[in-house]
């Protein structure tokens, strides 16, 4: 397959570690993968489902105690412990080693391993990058040769480079004591033990594509950033692109392939999916910044997924797609989940692959993180862009967060650093799905705090840095907020589709084609740039999500600089400078 050097012999090494029974090198070819998906069904580590309504589509089941990802077991093992910084946990990379291969030795007895060679972005493109993942499980392969480009062609991009990704994952024994996920930025290495489920194991997702990319990326001057991105297009034929970072729960694959209003569609407006979760970005020939999606799939929560919520992501699962952990329809076999329909199937497994009826069941069929793995090209909205090795050239940044009040609907920064201030300080209150109190602030800069692969404060160092080399060429950045709440605790703003209102504000102020008021925060909208045709919504009360509350933001500034000291003399100056600037607006 290769003559690789680096490759071979670090296979070779890790196959005396593990010692398979077998080795078997992934082609990518439709004929092999459906050798493995036969063999999978044999063992009952897949179930096949109803060819005729769901074509090509697998039903699995992981281990009870493997159903998420497991912060509190992923580790940063960077040489200094302060490049890791204050929000990642840390090991000492020779420790590590040690521990995991003792847990990993033998582990592959009786079992084969399989070589997956596959690209992160388009194969051949100038952003894309290479990983090889080691694995005794069938259905990683299943699902990183939905999710990234797997095949010979990746040996051949290669060629005898040692610009690639190391990954080892060994199944072992499921046990959750044992259980680590642990990254070696200054050694491109991820290795995964002890755990079957997608986000710890398949290593080109948030493992390789944020946390190894983002110290690649800050090593090498782009970015690896946890964003959406999309285009709009309008009547005119015009494409503008914008990347979008919230944290979960707060509709990222929802915005990323979202459908117009009525008005909107019937007068040719389009929005177009180029990626639904993460973006690679880097400064084009032109200046301008660029970014591609390094995926090939859509890695989506079940749960809530429906013909209302989001039917082109509902569509996107019709074929080819495994899903995990969902339930398994006896009478046609199909799948169902919680939110799909008001019917749920009375004769059925759950999750666990118990009985299950879903008319008298109290107990939930589908686990709440359960899954499904689905190829991008069969999304409705994916953009023709999709497979540009060049990538689009981006607008706008947008983040956002959760927020009952303070957070206006939408505002802009003012400029480069402080839209880097406003990414920095992004928020979510905690709502009644998770544990504990209810409104509490949790901070998530830039969505990324559980996935940057090293210290955060450098992190921000960084992006103030690419803001300096893209000068004026650089996307205007904006925060948005949907779930502002009134009195009764019902959502103000209608959301969906109609969040295209809001995007088509943030593309109009990038071509400067509408004013906006001055605030303590940046810049808000006059309520009546915002298109409200078609839509039961007053500008009064447009007017009343717009509004900057300067006790509410006073009592945010002290939330922020207690959040801040977290990052001690490792936060930029650029961004105490902003805190300061806030604060002093506040007070005029």
């Amino acid at each position: 397959m290769t003559k690789n050097e680096s490759v071979l012999n670090w296979i070779e090494n890790m196959k005396k570690l593990v010692n398979p029974d077998n080795v078997m090198w992934i082609d990518g070819s439709e004929e092999q993968l459906n050798q493995l998906r036969a063999e999978a069904c044999s063992t009952g580590e897949m179930i096949k489902l109803n060819e005729e309504k769901l074509p090509g589509c697998y039903l699995h089941r992981t281990a009870v105690n493997d159903v998420a990802r497991v912060e509190g077991r992923t580790y940063i093992c960077s040489r200094k412990e302060e490049d890791a910084g204050p929000t990642n946990n840390w090991m000492e990379p020779q420790a590590a080693y040690k521990m995991l291969f003792d847990i990993a030795k033998d582990s592959y007895k009786g079992r084969t391993m399989y070589v997956i060679p596959y690209s992160m972005g388009p194969i051949g493109s100038p952003f894309a990058k290479i990983g090889v993942e080691l694995t005794d499980s069938i259905y990683v392969v299943m699902n990183m040769s939905i999710m990234t480009r797997v095949g010979e062609k990746v040996w051949d991009v290669l060629g005898d480079s040692n610009d690639w990704v190391r990954g080892l994952h060994c199944k072992c024994n499921i046990d959750e004591e044992k259980r680590y996920i642990c990254h070696f930025p200054e050694d491109n290495t991820i290795i995964s033990v002890n755990s079957g489920y997608g986000g710890n194991v398949l290593l080109g997702k948030k493992c390789f594509a944020l946390r190894i990319a983002s110290y690649q990326g800050k090593t090498e001057g782009w970015m690896a950033e946890h964003m959406l991105i999309l285009g709009l297009e309008n009547p005119k034929g015009e494409v503008k692109y914008i990347t979008a970072a919230f944290p979960s729960a707060c509709g990222k694959t929802n915005l990323a392939m979202l459908i117009p209003p009525e008005g909107y569609r019937a007068k040719g407006y389009k929005v177009w999916t180029v990626g639904d979760d993460i973006a690679w970005m880097r400064i084009g020939p032109d200046g301008r910044l660029w970014a591609i999606n390094p995926e090939n799939g859509f890695f989506g929560v079940a749960p809530g997924t429906n013909e209302k919520s989001n039917p082109n992501a509902l569509h996107t699962t019709g074929k080819g797609t495994i899903f995990t952990n969902v339930v398994h329809n006896l009478d046609d076999n199909t799948v169902w989940w919680e939110g799909l329909d008001k019917n749920p199937p009375e004769h059925a497994e759950n999750w666990k692959g118990e009985p299950w009826n879903g008319k008298t069941s109290t107990e939930k069929g589908a686990h709440p993180n359960s899954r499904f793995t689905a190829p991008a090209k069969n999304c409705p909205c994916i953009s023709p862009e999709f497979e540009n090795g060049a990538g689009v050239p981006i607008s706008a940044i947008v983040f956002g967060g959760r927020r009952a009040q303070t957070t206006p609907l939408v505002y802009q920064s003012r400029d480069w650093n402080n839209g880097v201030f406003v990414g920095s300080i992004m928020a979510s209150e905690t709502t009644a799905a998770a544990t504990g109190a209810v409104g509490v602030v949790r901070r998530d800069p830039m969505a990324m705090l559980p996935f940057c692969g090293y210290h955060m404060g450098d992190y921000f160092k960084h992006w103030i840095e690419m803001g300096e080399k893209l000068g004026d060429k650089a996307p205007k950045i904006f925060n948005v907020n949907w779930f502002r709440l009134d009195d009764e605790g019902n959502f103000i703003w209608p959301g969906f589709g109609d969040n295209l209102r809001v995007l088509e504000w943030i593309i109009n102020r990038c071509e400067g084609k509408v004013d906006a008021q001055e605030t303590a925060i940046g810049y808000v909208p006059y309520a009546e740039d915002i298109n409200l045709e078609g839509l039961d919504f007053s500008v009064d009360t447009l007017k009343s999500i717009l509004a900057v509350d300067k006790d509410q933001w006073t009592k945010e500034a002290e939330g922020i600089e207690e959040f801040y000291k977290k990052f001690g003399d490792k936060l930029p100056q650029e961004l105490r400078d902003q805190l300061n600037t806030l604060k002093a607006n506040l007070a005029k």
